[in-house]
């Protein structure tokens, strides 16, 4: 039986999770508020969160390396378009460095459970330090989940599993210390994670067999200039990589388009289909294009950048195969066809989704756990993606229904952390003792998400996706994705609806309200002023309003050179 530590620490904020998340979170905080009273808990023996635990080969990520950073601490050092594991790692530590977030940090610590004490004002931790198995105790103010999502392995229940004699071990979990070598190989699995491994080990392995379980659109990854060119140019010319950031962000949204059930998206689709249909057959042998070439519609599944994969199809000592494993020997696995040998099998059988506290028991001020909780609307939802109601000074990071399908996590994480921050202000300043969201706010917000989900081609499309999939791997609602574009998360996260809002004890608004108004009239004023400016170029012409410039710029220059001629004369 593990011992316990009676004594108990304290912090006015607390993280779970050391990955994008907690990292965002405790750099804003100093950057915000200049508060450094915050401990990030990691249950593994470094930081990173899924950068950490997944190190299989060629494992990358998908977003374009520009916008796959923080805005506060925008990433210019890139070699390829699609970073690696190791640097994306690499640029974590580096921000945790420079914000002193890693003397923050308490690795090996897994939080078992939390509890809100509704007389003190504050969440009870419950640790277990997985060095020694000792139970310790820590309490907070403002507790925050920053768990992520794509951490648990999913573990396939093939019959036999445990006959097997060989090495057996999920890609989330790789063995670096099993060689590969001249050995028989198979990868289970033809997701993202399975198409980055292939082409890294294909060569390496005497045979190689894939095998598929489902279909998906392996799009062409998109153009860009010289990588080390455009990272001396981030360097030395100002705003170009902030410029290059918005580029890639306007033309991700911009693709949003082709997710709503409508005609028009339908054709945006249709013509994408065409091309990536062409590409896929152009490069992949034609006795897989069945295989692997989908007849859902595009977007219904994360569509993959081709890192290499459909180029690997063609090496003699790859077998790619859609039978099913009937069951696992001690050998390999058997199929329809009989048994495929195998020395390594490598699963690469996606992640448990829709799971937003795994294995964390966190109980509100009425004794209700999270999970009980979501139990009222048959699945987990969140307000605004980050409150419960009756869990008071609890915010979710990359909550139920934040990820995207078509642009950069990174860019919810910060509005998610950004919207804590604004609202839980008033308790920082001693207005209000706790911030919380009304029962009627959450069940509107989730409708509304439901509704705005039933609209788009993942609810549409005939495919199988696992945004849609339970922590036990049946079909679901969908509460992973945001059913909008990141332009409409990020007005809800800029501007928060106080009204929603529960803050004990009440706060009086109406001084603050008006300040909001001021602020909201000061933006209209500028937005007013910009579109003036806009017209004023269009009607005057921009030479024209150059030349006039110039001449002003010439007159007061020259008045400025007498009257500095003056002051020396006399």
């Amino acid at each position: 039986m593990a011992t316990e530590k009676n004594n108990i620490t304290y912090s006015q904020f607390a993280c779970i999770g050391t990955g994008f998340s907690g990292i965002g979170l405790g750099a804003t905080l100093k950057r915000w508020y200049n508060i450094t009273d915050v401990v990030l808990f990691e249950r593994e023996s470094k930081l990173g969160g899924t950068w950490s635990i997944n190190q299989y080969p060629g494992c990358a990520c998908d977003v374009p390396a520009p916008l796959y950073s923080f805005s506060f601490a925008p990433n210019g050092d890139w070699k390829k378009l699609f970073n690696d594991q190791a640097d994306i790692l690499e640029y974590l530590t580096k921000v945790s460095e420079e914000y002193d977030l890693i003397s923050k940090m308490r690795f090996n610590a897994t939080v078992e459970r939390c509890e809100w004490n509704n007389a003190r004002g504050r969440w009870r931790m419950d640790i277990r330090d997985n060095t020694t198995g000792t139970v310790f105790y820590h309490e907070c103010k403002f507790l925050f989940s920053g768990v992520g999502q794509l951490i648990q392995p999913r573990i396939p229940d093939f019959p036999g599993i445990e006959t097997f004699k060989g090495d057996m071990f999920h890609a989330a979990r790789w063995k670096h210390d099993v060689s590969l070598k001249d050995k028989n190989v198979i990868v289970v699995g033809n997701g993202c994670t399975a198409d980055q491994i292939v082409p890294a080990i294909v060569k390496e392995t005497k045979a190689l067999t894939q095998i598929v379980r489902s279909k998906h659109w392996i799009v062409k990854p998109p153009l860009m200039p010289n990588f080390t060119l455009m990272s001396f140019l981030f360097r030395k010319v100002p705003g170009l990589l902030h410029l290059m950031r918005l580029a890639i962000w306007l033309a991700l949204e911009n693709s949003w388009r082709a997710f709503y059930r409508t005609s028009h998206a339908a054709g945006l689709r249709k013509s994408m289909e065409n091309t990536t249909r062409k590409y896929m057959k152009k490069l992949a042998p034609a006795k897989y294009h069945d295989m692997l070439i989908p007849d859902f519609p595009i977007g219904c599944k994360r569509r993959i950048f081709n890192p290499g994969y459909l180029e690997s199809l063609n090496e003699k000592n790859l077998t790619l195969t859609d039978n099913p494993i009937l069951e696992v020997v001690p050998e390999g696995v058997r199929t329809k066809d009989g048994v495929i040998e195998a020395d390594v099998i490598a699963l690469a059988t996606g992640y448990t989704t829709n799971s937003f506290l795994p294995r964390i028991e966190v109980v509100g001020k009425n004794g209700e756990t999270a999970e009980e909780h979501w139990k009222k609307t048959n699945g987990a939802g969140a307000y605004n993606s980050v409150l419960l109601s009756g869990f008071p000074n609890f915010f979710m990071i990359l909550g139920p229904n934040t990820l995207t399908g078509h642009t950069s996590t990174i860019f919810a994480v910060e509005n998610a952390i950004n919207y804590s921050l604004r609202i839980l202000k008033p308790v920082l300043d001693g207005e209000a003792i706790s911030i919380d969201c009304s029962q009627e706010a959450e069940d509107r917000w989730d409708q509304e998400i439901q509704t705005g989900l039933k609209k788009t081609v993942w609810a549409g499309g005939n495919c199988n996706n696992w945004y849609s999939r339970d922590a036990e791997g049946n079909q679901s609602r969908n509460a992973s994705t945001y059913p909008f574009t990141q332009a409409h998360f990020w007005y809800k996260c800029f501007f928060p609806i106080y009204e929603d809002l529960s803050y004990t004890p009440p706060l009086d608004r109406r001084g603050k309200k008006f300040g909001f108004y001021v602020k909201a009239a000061a933006l209209a004023f500028g937005l007013f002023m910009s579109v003036k400016a806009v017209r004023h170029v269009q009607e005057e012409g921009l030479k024209n309003i150059l030349q006039g410039y110039a001449i002003q710029a010439f007159i007061k220059y020259h008045m400025l050179r007498m009257r500095i001629r003056q002051a020396i004369g006399a």
